[in-house]
């Protein structure tokens, strides 16, 4: 056998490399594109993304990145995984959700998910869903010591954990056998529905509930500390993060006070947090928890084995559409990979239709599938913390951590997770997290696949049941792509209405290599408004109204090369006004605006106020 000698610099044929020498590539390549960076450094900086939080993701990282030591998978901080083996040994738990208020339906929709691949089931109850009184009859032939339940009832935690216990009683389970987790989570529902006068007694029933699991069913948790009612409201990664660790805390105090020891009330908290399709900021955001988490516990005198925080990662509403839904099977499918590889215990992928209503068998067999692919044939699980080592992803981490630390300090501040929710210090956060966000979705800086980008007029919409109403009268909830649906849906009413949409007309002038950039762009943007579009290539401006009067549009845009508009935009402007167009555009922006036109439309404008300002002028009912 062979032995390297110690120290054998194995790249010792190559030149050492260095940053500098990096940066005077780029800073390169730059110039020859046009742009100007001072130096080195500056030409780094232009390719620097600037990440929500007040993060960036820099185009480099080196070693001289990498952060603290993360330790070792099982092991405090638990950046790398709540256990030694990862998820190697099992897989993480495949968790799937189930809101039907049909009981016949919702079991039958169990049993088919239990037959194939779901290793434990999150049941909705209460309120307009599924009564709580259904339990029973939702998990016939379950067998409640093989699939774990974790219930979500609302107020009604209690009613549903003693019908939970009775099921484990009549089944004959053992108490060891029983897993799962009851769904308490006064804070949680308190940001669902603002109400605050039940908010004390809903946490003394659900510390109740904990002293009853520690002693009796040692494998079911009572607690749930939601992350996703700030998340569904535009809450920021950090804030989402300070939010959950604010609510722990809350819990932990609330469940040593009554006599629990700090390992004890540990082992009853359960964290859900949301996955979405940024992979790279979803497998920090995981990381991060399990660090902030594991210092809370470790300030309050846990021992190690007891710090790992019990993750339960779902699928983002947030960044699901209800238009072209197939796509949300690519977003779900990204989410689901980064949560498992970022470690999360138990993983729900929400069905590719959730935007529109109830799910279908075939949406829940995908959802489910999604996960069983990954798993089984790309083996995610058999790689223990597969992003540790990526200097990027650690290091994002790190920030990430330290800005969701100072979110939670300051709601401690503000006198705790309660406090801030019921004067506003939460949702004003959020609001303004929110709205920042909104400007970038407006402005196409954030593209929706299938919405805002690449928008499919003729889709045959998909139809679904009304799922069970959501709680309302706190925190709102808010989907990336809802200002683009809004618009759509007033195309659809109009189409409904007249029997057509309403349209614009582009007037492609030149050849197809002047104007093809400008009249793609131009079409997609008012696509995504659901206005149709007809066009013309020409440079005749008689041809231009000729068609633009047949088309029986009202507005126009005009799309080609700066050198083409310089040639022919007053004209054809000029005789698309006398046409009768209320409005005529330019795709692009020039240094001066043309007679005739009225507005640029461009990369980086404000879709929203553009589209909506047509539909208006073309008389769209809003």
């Amino acid at each position: 056998m062979n032995v390297l000698p110690e120290g054998l610099p194995l790249a010792a044929e190559f030149p050492a490399a260095h940053r500098e020498q990096w940066q005077q590539l780029v800073e390169g390549v730059l110039r020859k594109s046009g742009a100007q960076p001072a130096d080195g450094a500056a030409a780094e900086r232009a390719l620097t993304t600037e990440l929500p939080d007040g993060l960036r993701a820099r185009p480099l990282y080196t070693a001289e990145d990498a952060p603290a030591e993360a330790g070792y998978p099982g092991f405090p901080p638990f950046v790398r995984g709540g256990r030694p083996q990862g998820a190697a040994v099992a897989g993480w738990d495949v968790r799937q959700r189930h809101a039907d208020p049909d009981r016949r339906r919702t079991n039958e929709a169990v049993l088919a998910d239990l037959e194939n691949g779901v290793g434990s089931l999150w049941l909705e109850l209460g309120g307009a869903g599924l009564p709580v009184t259904a339990l029973p009859e939702t998990l016939t032939g379950v067998y409640l010591d093989l699939a774990a339940v974790a219930l979500d009832a609302g107020p009604e935690f209690t009613a549903a954990a003693e019908q939970l216990f009775a099921l484990y009683e009549e089944r004959e389970v053992s108490p060891g056998a029983a897993a799962g987790n009851l769904g308490a989570d006064p804070l949680g529902l308190q940001a669902r529905t603002g109400e605050t006068g039940r908010t004390a007694a809903l946490l003394a029933e659900a510390t109740a509930l904990a002293a009853r699991c520690a002693a009796e069913y040692p494998g079911v948790r009572a607690l749930t500390v939601d992350a996703l009612p700030y998340h569904e409201a535009g809450a920021s990664p950090a804030q989402e993060l300070g939010c959950s660790l604010a609510t722990g805390v809350a819990y932990l105090r609330a469940l040593t006070a009554a006599g629990l020891s700090v390992d004890a009330a540990l082992g009853q908290l359960e964290f859900r947090y949301a996955a979405d399709a940024d992979q790279f900021l979803t497998i920090a955001k995981f990381r991060a928890a399990r660090r902030l988490w594991s210092r809370v516990a470790e300030v309050s005198g846990a021992s190690a084995a007891a710090s790992a925080q019990r993750q339960h990662a779902v699928t983002s509403r947030v960044m699901m559409t209800a238009r072209d839904p197939w796509v949300n099977m690519l977003r779900t499918t990204v989410a689901c990979l980064a949560a498992g590889v970022g470690g999360a215990d138990a993983v729900t992928v929400l069905p590719f239709d959730n935007a529109l209503g109830l799910p279908d068998a075939f949406a829940r067999r995908i959802a489910r599938n999604t996960q069983s692919i990954l798993l089984e044939e790309s083996h995610l699980a058999r790689v223990i913390d597969p992003a540790g080592g990526s200097w990027y992803v650690e290091q994002l981490g790190e920030e990430l951590a330290a800005a969701a630390w100072a979110w939670f300090q300051e709601i401690e501040r503000a006198g705790g997770q309660q406090t801030a929710l019921t004067d506003g210090t939460v949702r004003e956060r959020i609001a303004a997290t929110w709205a920042e966000r909104s400007v970038k979705l407006a402005k196409r800086r954030e593209p929706v696949t299938g919405v805002s980008e690449f928008p499919h007029l003729e889709e045959r919409p998909l139809v679904r049941e009304p799922a069970p109403a959501a709680p309302v009268g706190g925190l709102p909830q808010v989907r990336r792509s809802e200002a683009y649906e809004a618009l759509r849906d007033r195309s659809d009413a109009q189409l409904a209405a007249t029997g057509e949409r309403p349209k614009l007309f582009l007037a492609s002038i030149g050849t197809a290599s002047a104007h093809t950039a400008r009249t793609t762009f131009a079409a997609n943007l008012f696509q995504a408004g659901g206005i149709a579009t007809t066009s013309l290539e020409s440079v005749d401006p008689a041809a231009f109204a000729e068609a633009f009067t047949a088309s029986g549009a009202t507005a126009a845009c005009l799309c080609s090369s700066d050198a083409q508009y310089g040639e022919h935009a007053e004209a054809v402007a000029g005789a698309l006004k006398a046409a009768g167009a209320g409005r005529v555009l330019l795709a692009g922006r020039l240094g001066e605006v043309p007679a005739g036109v009225d507005e640029f439309i461009h990369a980086g404008g404000d879709a929203i106020a553009v589209l909506t300002s047509l539909l208006d002028q073309i008389g769209v009912a809003r």
